[in-house]
């Protein structure tokens, strides 16, 4: 194999609840429920390692989905993502089940500080020996802000520049270490040089913050940027500090356009384009056969119900749908005020209705159904060569949700991946031990951040 053949980034998209971001999987005969247990996570990432995946990272809200009706009711009694466990410390049951599978955990820059959040990931990092990711969020509605102690999430635009702020603060504290500084002479009583270690001393619009972080660098440096924001605020956000983006393409041409587009900004920021990777989400059905596939998404997709979709459209565009009449047309101000701008947008456009109702909010955005993004359904050799072309043209490569827990992850690996290591598209064993060696990308040093700019 060409050891220099471009080849795709894997990461598996977890949830630490009930069900995977595919609510119908928890009523899936396959899926597992000791989903409170370790040894639920654990044995998804024995399995993703076993795949020579690169990462599997968990998204995360800080509520429970209660928009819906102004209850908790339907959320509880359906299922729909009831339950969500603190991510980070699953993500540390996983790590110490595994050697070399990146882990990435979702932190809101909204509602937590940036010194916490600095510290948190940087001991991560150190604990799992450079195999850490953090995926930046700024929330999305106002069950989250009633949680920590706001009546209302802030606006969309101004949770942006609140986060850039933030990133601002963390990456300055993940630089107030030199690299390898400590030498520990005992005989000389002398730890490390207090000229390489520095103060913050930020003063912001939003923070203030002095330092030094008490968490040396890591192996690879610092951990690696997620993000995913989808709206034009959100891709600028990435486009200026992320090193991996998720994206969701309805199409393949939608997504040659989106990924151009992004690239671009990533150079206009100042960076190279290589610095940034996108994968794109895409849900797997594999069997061995066609015919047996399509069977199973017959199956998967009578799993969903209509109470999923109405559940998390509410929680995501911070609107109570229960009592309002199907047909009726939202107002230019509704519409403005939803907090999830890329799925109002994304209505509005498949709709082809500039004032969308309740009802093409549920059909046009396929929440809570497998018409929720993209699927590859088939063989495993149909499914890589589905893959195979979307990594040509639309994106560096995938991060794969699950119908089933742990069984979609198990068919990948059976069923897929060995056909995408055979054309030299994955990797066949893990050629390096932190999640930056994995992506392709060198380790982070001090002094390489400059106001955003690595």
């Amino acid at each position: 194999m060409n050891t220099q053949q471009r080849q795709m980034a894997l990461v598996a998209f977890l949830q630490a609840q009930n069900c995977s971001n595919y609510v119908g999987s928890w009523r899936n005969p396959s899926s597992m429920t000791d989903y409170l247990t370790p040894e639920y996570y654990q044995r998804i990432a024995r399995t993703l390692e076993e795949g020579r995946f690169d990462m599997a990272f968990f998204d995360d809200r800080l509520a429970m989905p209660d928009i819906y009706g102004g209850s908790h009711e339907t959320t509880v009694r359906h299922g729909v993502r009831a339950i969500k466990l603190e991510p980070t410390s699953v993500l540390m049951a996983m790590a110490m089940a595994t050697r070399h599978l990146g882990l990435g955990a979702t932190y809101s820059t909204t509602y937590y500080e940036p010194f916490h959040v600095a510290r948190l990931f940087a001991t991560l990092d150190l604990m799992t020996k450079g195999r850490v990711a953090w995926n930046v969020v700024t929330s999305m509605n106002n069950s989250e802000a009633a949680n920590f102690g706001h009546t209302e999430h802030l606006e969309h635009d101004l949770r942006y520049d609140r986060a850039d702020e933030f990133m601002e603060v963390v990456m300055g504290h993940w630089d107030t270490w030199q690299d390898d500084i400590i030498v520990a002479d005992k005989e000389a009583n002398f730890f490390a040089d207090p000229d390489k270690v520095r103060r913050l001393d930020h003063e912001g619009r939003f923070f203030r913050s002095r330092g030094p972080l008490t968490v040396p660098r890591s192996p690879q440096g610092h951990p690696v940027i997620l993000q995913a924001g989808q709206s034009g605020r959100g891709l600028a956000f990435a486009a200026r500090w992320a090193e991996v983006v998720f994206a969701k393409y309805p199409t393949l041409d939608g997504g040659v356009r989106q990924y151009q587009a992004l690239k671009e900004g990533v150079e206009k920021a100042g960076r190279h384009r290589d610095d940034l990777k996108i994968a794109a989400e895409v849900k797997i059905i594999a069997a061995e056969t066609e015919s047996l596939a399509k069977e199973k998404r017959e199956m998967i997709a009578e799993l969903s119900r209509p109470i999923d979709g109405l559940t998390m459209i509410g929680e995501t565009a911070n609107i109570d749908f229960s009592g309002r009449p199907y047909e009726q047309p939202f107002t230019d101000e509704e519409l403005q005020a939803m907090s999830w701008q890329s799925l109002r947008d994304k209505v509005v456009q498949v709709s082809g209705k500039k004032n969308p109702s309740v009802r093409d909010f549920v059909e046009a955005s396929g929440r809570g159904t497998l018409n929720d993004g993209p699927v590859f359904c088939g063989t495993g050799e149909q499914v890589a060569d589905m893959m195979e072309e979307w990594f040509s043209k639309a994106c560096d490569g995938f991060v794969l949700s699950a119908t089933s827990v742990p069984g979609t992850y198990e068919e990948i690996v059976r069923l897929v991946i060995p056909h995408l290591q055979k054309r030299g598209l994955v990797r066949k064993e893990y050629s390096g031990s932190t999640l930056r060696g994995h992506l392709g990308f060198s380790k982070a040093k001090a002094g390489d951040w400059k106001g955003g700019k690595q």
